[in-house]
């Protein structure tokens, strides 16, 4: 991956979330996730969120996911979205959501958004895609709907994970790392939280890291198919006193098998047969 490459995904990161509705406004879909935090520690897609911004409407319904995880762990509806068939709409970003980005009024927002590697109008969708969205108060995440491009190819930008589990030797790697520089993506078939895991690796193989596991399963595939279609650089790192875990931000870019779409297992089907804001969407996610 080149620099004109992270180039392009750094200036049009919001427009790889986007499919247009049928009156050609872009929807940017979001996934909720839900982590089973007493027992099997385990995640579960659990819902999606899609936005017409253009037009203030916003619907959240829950998908297969949910139920997975009610069979297997318990899970009941959110206090939030109290019924796991039911279709919900606002004209405004719903407070779950709301809640877990940064308010503009504040007066570090705009190094908060450089942190990020956001543009400084970047919308609360584009935000959590890249953070996440996690708060110490649920077992709750956010993550964006990948999708495959006209060539076939996909983009996408996140917080490096777990960088403050790896050995000594990485550690300091870690400390001399610079923006721009290459990474290795290794599969990890042994990784004691997820089993199948995703490595981030310098050129020198210091394993530094972990991709987010949404891109997991899909992203296996597509290094199955082209291995060496796949690619990542660190684009950026934000030395202390910046959060710990928003030190790293990696890109990573390759492409997926033929007619193969990510983000379409059944756990990413809705629960509801009916998605009034961007209907085309449930045969696509």
């Amino acid at each position: 991956m080149d620099v004109e490459d992270c180039a392009r995904v750094h200036a049009e990161y919001a427009l790889m979330h986007d499919r247009p509705t049928e009156t050609n406004h872009p929807v940017k879909t979001l996934f909720l996730a839900w982590q089973d935090a007493d027992k099997t520690r385990a995640w579960f897609p659990i819902g999606r969120l899609d936005a017409d911004l253009p037009n203030s409407r916003y619907q959240f319904l829950y998908t297969h996911g949910a139920e997975i995880a009610h069979k297997k762990s318990g899970l009941e509806p959110l206090d939030a979205f109290p019924d796991f068939e039911s279709v919900y709409q606002s004209a405004e970003l719903f407070p779950l959501f709301k809640n877990r980005v940064m308010t503009p009024v504040r007066g570090d927002f705009a190094e908060y958004l450089r942190q990020l590697d956001l543009d400084p109008n970047a919308d609360p969708l584009e935000i959590l895609a890249v953070t996440g969205g996690t708060r110490q108060t649920d077992s709750l995440e956010v993550f964006p709907k990948i999708h495959r491009n006209p060539d076939g190819g996909f983009q996408c930008k996140f917080l490096l994970h777990g960088w403050r589990h790896v050995n000594e030797a990485a550690q300091g790697r870690l400390a001399t790392l610079q923006a721009g520089e290459p990474l290795v993506v290794a599969i990890e078939l042994n990784n004691p939280v997820s089993g199948l895991a995703l490595q981030l690796e310098t050129s020198n193989y210091h394993m530094i890291g972990w991709t987010p596991r949404y891109l997991v399963n899909d992203l296996v595939k597509a290094i199955a198919a082209s291995p060496s279609d796949i690619s990542a650089k660190l684009v950026q790192v934000n030395p202390a006193p910046a959060p710990s875990k928003q030190r790293y931000i990696v890109c990573l870019q390759g492409h997926w098998p033929d007619d193969y779409e990510p983000m379409s297992g059944e756990e990413y089907q809705p629960v509801s047969a009916t998605n009034r804001l961007a209907p085309h969407l449930n045969s696509e996610a």
